[in-house]
């Protein structure tokens, strides 16, 4: 299974899942205005190999970017996120095809060039590089997605990355959701996103074009602002206390679905992770996550159990994101007796 997948990377410290440009093109068509101007940096890609850096590249005049800058870990120990072909670690600054007939880069125009140490996005050259960046768009080495995250928001950088999707669980991670710092990317969490695998590897689920892939639970994440961030989950079901039982150990209602979520309920809701894709921080405060032990606690909520629905007699075997309606919620009224 994909998430037996990630255990064993965060286990062994294989970070080793490559993006598919099809994906890539998928999320990032929506954030063109974005990049206008911008120096990009995908610190976690070698350009010989790299989807990131063929789509900026052949995008660049499309994009309009000032600048691309790629690094590239050498392989010494295979838990990071280049190929086991690197012999040296490697960067390069490029700023445009030179040709006047095409957008295609020559090997002339891109300008590889040798790192001194080894690559890692926490050394100081490659730190140099980061400050020199607009926005950083990359898919991180799983193994290290807090450090990798904690380092762009120390940096102040604006950030599109592909983590693991229960990376919304993390502590970290959640709070920097909850506190309106990062939040979801335009695919569906849900979304199938199939990885190209190492040539040597043994987990490929199939095969395409000569490729391995592998299904993984994945998702994208960003801190720039987003058009689908700011429309309103349309809500649509009554509330009763039939339909929306409560949890013996906290003041809540379960709601199973994010379409079930009540238009006229303005208490707590335990709604599902998925939520996160129809998040709109205009509408809704997001309040906590169970079953993890981290809570708003200037807010005077008490500090989070196993939620456990009453009348069941057992605990929601699913995570869920405690939210509240906030009172100037657009969304509402809404018309009476409307299902």
């Amino acid at each position: 299974m994909a998430n037996e997948l990630l255990v064993r990377a965060r286990r062994e410290k294989n970070g080793e899942f490559y993006t598919q440009l099809s994906d890539i093109e998928k999320e990032l068509c929506y954030y063109k205005d974005h990049f206008k101007g911008k120096a990009v940096l995908c610190n976690c890609d070698d350009p010989r190999v790299s989807e990131f850096f063929n789509y900026f590249a052949l995008n660049f005049a499309h994009l309009g970017l000032k600048k691309l800058i790629t690094t590239c870990y050498k392989n010494q120990t295979p838990d990071l996120f280049s190929r086991h072909d690197c012999e040296r670690a490697v960067y390069l600054e490029y700023t445009g095809c030179r040709s006047r007939y095409d957008n295609v880069p020559t090997a002339k125009d891109i300008g590889i060039k040798k790192l001194k140490g080894d690559g890692d996005f926490r050394s100081a050259e490659c730190v140099e590089l980061l400050k020199q960046a607009d926005i950083v768009v990359t898919n991180p080495p799983f193994s290290l997605f807090r450090e990798y995250v904690a380092q762009l928001i120390k940096y102040d950088k604006k950030f599109i990355i592909i983590g693991p999707k229960n990376a919304i669980t993390y502590k970290e991670m959640f709070g920097l959701i909850k506190e309106n710092k990062v939040w979801l990317g335009y695919r569906n969490i849900n979304s199938d996103m199939w990885f190209v695998l190492p040539e040597d590897s043994e987990d490929a689920e199939k095969i395409e074009n000569g490729k391995k892939l592998k299904h993984i639970n994945a998702c994208w994440f960003t801190n720039l602002d987003i058009e689908k961030r700011h429309k309103n989950l349309i809500c649509y079901r009554n509330y009763t206390p039939e339909r929306y039982p409560t949890y013996d150990n906290y003041n809540a209602i379960n709601v199973d679905k994010v379409a079930d979520i009540p238009h006229d309920y303005d208490g707590i809701m335990g709604v599902p992770i998925t939520f996160l894709d129809k998040y709109c921080p205009e509408q809704f405060e997001i309040l906590d996550i169970n079953p993890h032990f981290f809570t708003l606690v200037e807010r005077g909520l008490p500090k989070l159990k196993q939620l456990t629905l009453k009348n069941a007699g057992k605990k929601d075997p699913y995570a869920r994101i405690l939210i509240r309606r906030r009172p100037s919620d657009p969304n509402r009224p809404y018309p009476i007796g409307a299902e």
